[in-house]
This record gives structure tokens, sequence and C-alpha cells, in this order.
């Protein structure tokens, strides 16, 4: 049975002109002419553009739904403090229960909240670049100015932030999907654009992620932006409860049952398939999904009816699971990192020269 999510769904990514899709198209042309006159507000300094104090650089995309931004902001983080500056990450904390002005989910020490209270994208962060501060908060001026202040940042890694205009940033970098970038072409609530297109001329770096093609890189368009792709790479197997590591080796040739709750689900099935394991079975929840008793079950029931040898989910999934520890004891957790195309130094070199502009 469909449930809300799933029409939502499918009005955004509907291609055709279909009758009953023809209201929600009259409601996007409102909406898209509100989104124009914010942007040419913006632009024209009719808003305030409030600069923090330090660099920084924004994530974003588009449209709505998964297009790596996490991926993207774990690898800058990382690589940020490598390079000696000391970044932290702001995020909005989607779908996290606590709602104070600015929740510290990592000091850079230690990851100090749940998925629950923060969202489980704001605690993978946390937990994959372990030594970067994570700061939720509805108002990124407060939460940036408190990084600052409290945590000494000279870098304010924006998450899902290519909207958030109020902010000065010296990088902006928008990801774009790969097969759809601009999903069926209309805005929201007709199609999954959150602004319209010509808003790319903002940015300073596009990275169209998707399916590894060697080769198809662009570096410079002649306006100054930069474009890249961005392959999601499989790195390593992480066993659910314990964390025992795994090579992508032991996957091959076993009849995997796999769940996710995530933008784009048919992103983990090539995956999966791409590092040899054998789909016996395939659950999909809606993104952000928080995992009920009855979920378990009705996993455990597809498996136990299978001849599935492995229980496969994504690393985010296994940050909602936690409340489940017997279950996630059973499964392993599939760990990806952001890879650059066609070259990672090329794009952190542009990231690091525009640092030092």
């Amino acid at each position: 049975m469909l449930n809300l999510k799933n029409i939502v769904s499918q009005i955004l990514r509907n291609d055709r002109n279909s009758w009953w899709l023809f209201p929600f198209f009259l409601i996007s042309i409102p909406y898209s002419g509100i989104i124009r006159l914010r942007n040419l507000f913006y632009q024209t300094g009719l808003f305030e553009v409030r600069k923090l104090g330090c660099k920084v650089i924004s994530v974003g995309n588009i449209t709505v739904g998964g297009t790596g931004k996490t991926p993207m902001v774990i690898m800058l983080a990382n690589l940020l403090k490598e390079k000696g500056y000391k970044p932290a990450v702001l995020s909005r904390g989607y779908r996290g229960k606590k709602k104070t002005p600015v929740n510290i989910v990592s000091n850079g020490e230690k990851v100090l909240m749940t998925s629950a209270e923060a969202g489980d994208e704001p605690v993978l962060i946390a937990k994959s670049a372990s030594d970067v501060p994570v700061i939720t908060g509805k108002n990124r001026c407060r939460t940036g100015t408190f990084a600052i202040e409290h945590f000494g940042a000279d870098i304010l890694i924006l998450d899902d932030a290519f909207q958030h205009r109020s902010i000065f940033r010296d990088i902006d970098i928008v990801l774009l999907d790969k097969t759809r970038p601009f999903g069926n072409g209309f805005v929201i609530p007709r199609g999954e654009l959150r602004e319209p297109g010509n808003a790319l001329g903002r940015a300073d770096i596009i990275v169209k992620t998707g399916v590894r093609d060697q080769g198809s890189g662009v570096r410079d368009q002649g306006s100054g932006t930069h474009i890249f792709e961005g392959y999601r790479k499989p790195v390593t197997l992480l066993r659910g409860r314990a964390g025992d590591v795994f090579p992508l080796d032991y996957l091959h040739g076993k009849k995997v049952c796999a769940f996710a709750g995530i933008a784009r689900p048919d992103s983990f099935k090539k995956t999966i398939a791409s590092v040899g394991g054998e789909m016996e079975a395939f659950l999909s929840f809606p993104d952000h999904h928080v995992y009920t008793e009855g979920d378990i079950d009705r996993i455990r029931t597809v498996v136990s009816k299978s001849s599935s040898q492995i229980i496969l989910t994504t690393e985010k999934d296994g940050i909602n699971l936690i409340d489940f520890p017997d279950f996630l004891r059973d499964i392993y957790l599939l760990r990806i990192e952001m890879e650059i195309l066609p070259s990672q130094k090329e794009f952190e070199s542009i990231i690091l020269e525009k640092l030092t502009a």
C-alpha cells in the first residue's frame, strides 16, 4: 500500500504530463517566482549576506534527495584537518529531536548525541570525521559563531546549504545526480528542483555523482566553475555491533539480503553488485527512516524465507539501528567514501587554492 512519502516521491519524480499532476505544476509557478525573487534580492544586496570571520565551504544541491552530500562533507572535513586547518561542520540536523539553538553533536573528541537527538547524518559525519566538531542548529550564523568562539574553527563546512544564502561562503560546491541532474525539470512541488537550474551559476565547483565513469570529468567551463565526477566508493565492511572490519572481498559470491533507508536505494544495489555480492532480497525504506520492531521482524522474515548468507545495509542505516543491538550484531554495514574523478588531487588543489586566495 502506498504511503504519503511514496505518493510525494511519485509526484516529484514523474516525467509524464498527466492531467492529475497539473495542480502541482500550477503551484510550482509561484514557488519558482518566489525563489527567483529571493535570489535577485541576494544578488542585488537587498538581503544581507553575513561574513562570519573565517573561511566557509558550502556543500549542497539543487534537487531534493540524496546526491552524496554526506560523503563529500566527511571527505572535506578529513582533508582540511589533514592540511592543518581546524574545520567544524554545521548542519541543520534534519529529523533530529533536539531543537535547542546550538547542539554539539561532537566536540572533536567524542560523539555526544544520538541519531534520534541530532539526526542520522550529523552523527555519521561525527563518527567518520572523529576529530572534527559537528554542530546542529537552525540558525547557522549562530552555530558558526559558536564553532569559532568555542572550538577555534578557522573553516566552517555547511552541510546542505546551497540555498542558505545568508552566510557568505568562499567556496560553493554543488552535487548533481549524473543520471537526473535536474530531476524532471520542474521545481517543487511538481518536480525535484529546489530552485531553477540557472542557480548553478553560483557554484564554484560542480560534482556529478553516480556510477563511475573514467575520463568524463571536466576541469573548467570558462566561467570559473570546475566540474568533476564523484564516485561513492565502497571501502570496507563493518560488523554492525562489534565494528569488526572485513575486506570487500568478503562479499564476493555471497548471497545478500540488503535493506536501506536512503534517497537513492538503486545506487546501493549497484554498489553491492560492483563488489561481487549476489542480491537475494532487497527491502527499501524511506530516507532517514527510524526503524521499529516491526521493521526488524519484517527484515528477519524476508531473510528466513531466502537463502541469504549476509544481511547488509548502509553505514547511515546502522546509525539508526542503535536501539536494536541484537539485530546489529547479526548484520554488516557497508562503508563508502567519496572519490573524485578524473583527479582527486586536482580537486583538492582547487579547494586549497580557493581557501588561500
